[in-house]
């Protein structure tokens, strides 16, 4: 017998904008949140679990479990998602989706409020800028048929990150934390809405010594992140015959990082990870980010909408860094350096500070680039009704130009007496002098057609992208054009794809998906564009306390893209090359369960997530990144097996909070069988724990421990040498909200 109930959480929100309303709802098992919020893409948990393909989403309770700063300490729970840490506090954190090679996030579409927030995502999409995730509100990552709205890449998945939407009502939040190795944090918001306008201003500072130490130096090796944020909204009285708001959003980003490229060599590691040779002293990276953005929202009639949006942003930085050494015959990578100790002790012992050197010879790179992105998209959603059958279509278009300027060069460096000190001041663009560009219109259409108890959603995406590549070399650092070298490529592709939803009941779906997987190719010839089938089936499951999702997919390549990427493994040059024809295949699952649901005091959710990926490459050639590959062979960087469990205690007192991760050993180059060791990334376990103590209902007490058992197994070979994940760390502080 059906129930009636009533419902206060309904929330509609126009860009941030929210006011609630009481809805009655035939069956509890339907109630859902309704949101319509033009800076996201999927909006809540309901919807994500009534998606004809694998979709997970991250809200913002979910988010303040454990208040991670750290974006890979939050995705490493979502299954299908793989993430290499790097520096340890995930300031560039590289994401993989399905198998796809995670270095700098290049494979996937990275998004903020729904626009791409790579820095160049056409033309370089290797993501060294990466939204301050403690800024997020909600985090949404789509894999499959649902993905092909929001390319250019849809191979593996798409992540948007929903930043700080304006408040309803006068309100604000501060936070404070401090910690181990003087890692300190603090954020703070303001906002309101009246009837007609509505603001938001938000700062969020990060700053740390750093866990490394340097040889002979007292230079730290943390950083100092600023991120500013100011949102205006105009709009219509709520009950208008045509509801509009216009949405005004800038952000400034600073950074500062004493982050290398120079890692560990096997021996030196063992004896302490968290050494830096005196070589990397010089080393740090600098960068500024900014972005100015315009959503326009229309509502027409009841079940029409329109939400229009322009952007741009640019992001530069120069990441100074020890790139080789030249003892008077020839220069040596530091990867060779460091993979070969014996073989090049000369310029082990020159980077090690073990004995000095003749001028110049550390070579230390200025690898200066400037990247500009901006364009503007429209998307339009039309529902109706024809009888018991619903239809919902979503149309789009965007116009979107990107670059990457790279003019770069290189210092000369000595050491003498445990000391480095500059010898040569390099030339600007003698090292690298080009100028990526790309220019695309991408358009789609989806269609959610409800019959019975089936979804329906075909969709087609068309992508039209003219990418050109101007090389002025090393000799003509003006820019004259004298030696100039012009590459160009033109390519329209269509992607369609469709989703099958099947209600068996109000417990249990059924799902799958297949649609083309498509990656943009270089200008140069001989770059291809990366092509492949992908498929998938699911079954959900949520019933009383109980929820699960099981997910088997492949994708079936015909052509795979790799990236000759020094942060990779490779030489640096970035150009792309072909990989032939590739299978991945695998199972995504997860599940949770409230272990105290029939208690009014405490609540006790559990959640267990697990991936399986198996690659296979099928064809022999020689990368260089990968190595020299031959048919079978496993495609590098991706764990077989990766296991997260979260166990989370609430009281309307208090939280406890544990995060156990586990991630297989994987391979830093291509190959089968056992993995040699100097290719292997041991298998490693991560325990993270939060608590909070909440002195009032606005006051809380907050406490975390990132990897309780002080793992120092290796996270990575990569750039050049072995690098640790964050050692045992706690941090304390204080939040409050108005």
């Amino acid at each position: 017998m059906k129930k009636t109930v009533t419902l206060l959480c309904i929330t509609i929100s126009f860009l941030g904008f929210s006011q609630e309303k009481e809805v009655k709802k035939d069956s509890i098992n339907s109630l859902s949140e309704v949101i319509i919020n033009s800076d996201a893409i999927v909006g809540n948990k309901f919807k994500a679990k009534n998606k004809a393909g694998s979709t997970y989403y991250f809200s913002e309770a979910d988010l303040k479990v454990f208040k991670q700063d750290d974006i890979s300490r939050i995705l490493i729970n979502v299954p299908g998602v793989t993430v290499q840490e790097t520096d340890g506090f995930g300031l560039r954190p590289s994401i993989g989706m399905r198998g796809t090679n995670p270095d700098r996030s290049s494979k996937i579409t990275l998004m903020e409020d729904a626009i791409l927030i790579a820095p160049a995502p056409y033309s370089a999409p290797a993501a060294y800028y990466f939204p301050t995730a403690g800024r997020m509100k909600a985090f949404e990552i789509i894999k499959g048929g649902s993905q092909i709205q929001y390319g250019p890449y849809t191979t593996a998945g798409a992540l948007n990150m929903v930043s700080t939407q304006i408040p309803n009502n006068f309100s604000g939040n501060v936070s404070a934390t401090y910690g181990s190795f003087n890692t300190k944090h603090f954020y703070t918001s303001i906002g309101d809405s009246f009837k007609n306008f509505g603001y938001l201003v938000e700062y969020n500072n990060r700053n740390s010594d750093g866990f490394m130490d340097i040889d002979y130096s007292s230079k730290k090796t943390g950083f100092d992140a600023n991120d500013y944020v100011a949102k205006f909204r105009l709009n219509t009285d709520l009950d208008a015959k045509i509801y509009q708001s216009l949405t005004m959003k800038l952000q400034y980003s600073e950074d500062t990082s004493h982050e290398t490229y120079l890692g560990l060599a096997e021996r030196d590691y063992k004896t302490n990870p968290y050494r830096r040779y005196l070589g990397s002293n010089e080393d740090n990276l600098i960068t500024d980010h900014f972005q100015l953005m315009a959503t326009h929202y229309i509502r027409p009639t009841q079940n029409l909408t329109f939400t229009t949006k322009a952007y741009r942003n640019t992001f530069g930085r120069n990441w100074y860094k020890l790139d080789a050494v030249n003892l008077g015959t020839t220069s040596v990578s530091i990867t060779n350096i460091l993979a070969d100790p014996t073989k090049y002790s000369a310029e082990y012992n020159a980077i090690a500070g073990n004995s000095n050197t003749i001028a110049n010879a550390l070579r230390v790179k200025a690898n200066n680039r400037k990247y500009e992105s901006q364009g503007a998209q429209t998307v339009g959603n039309y529902k109706f009704q024809t009888g018991k059958s619903k239809h919902d279509i979503e149309f789009g278009i965007r116009y979107h130009e990107d670059y990457e300027d790279r003019y770069q060069w290189v210092d000369g460096y000595a050491i003498n007496n445990k000391f480095m000190n500059q010898t040569n001041n390099g030339i600007g663009g003698s090292d690298a002098n080009r100028i990526q560009s790309a220019k695309s219109i991408a358009s789609h259409i989806l269609y959610n057609l409800t019959v019975n108890k089936f979804i329906f959603t075909p969709g087609l995406r068309n992508e039209n992208i003219s990418l050109i590549n101007k090389d002025y070399g090393k000799l003509d650092p003006n820019r004259t054009g004298v030696n100039l070298k012009t590459d160009e490529n033109n390519v329209n592709v269509w992607i369609p794809g469709i989703g099958i939803l099947y209600n068996m009941n109000e417990d249990y779906k059924l799902f799958a998906s297949m649609h083309k997987g498509f990656s943009p190719p270089g200008a140069k010839a001989g770059e291809d564009a990366e092509n492949s089938v992908n498929t998938e089936f699911g079954f959900r499951m949520n019933k009383n306390a109980f929820s699960s999702e099981i997910v088997l997919f492949n994708n079936e390549y015909s052509n795979l893209q790799g990236a000759d990427t020094m942060s990779g493994g490779g030489s640096g040059t970035g150009d792309l090359f072909n990989a032939g024809e590739a299978r991945v295949s695998g199972l995504e699952l997860i599940a949770s369960y409230n272990l105290m649901h029939n208690s009014n005091e405490f609540k006790f959710p559990i959640s267990l997530s697990y991936t399986y990926t198996k690659t296979k490459l099928k064809s022999d050639f020689i990368s260089p990144s990968w190595g020299t590959v031959t048919y079978g062979d496993e495609i590098p960087f991706i764990a077989k097996n990766q296991l997260a469990f979260t166990a989370d205690l609430e009281h309307k007192k208090f939280s406890l909070a544990l995060n156990a991760r586990y991630i297989g050993e994987f391979r830093t180059q291509a190959g089968q069988g056992d993995i040699p060791d100097n290719f292997k990334i041991e298998d490693n376990i991560i325990i993270d724990f939060a608590a909070k103590y909440h002195l009032t209902k606005k006051v809380s007490l907050t406490s975390n421990i990132i990897n309780l058992l002080d793992s120092d197994n290796a996270v990575a070979r990569t750039p050049a040498g072995l690098r640790p994940s964050h050692p045992f760390g706690i941090n304390a502080g204080i939040s409050a909200s108005f």
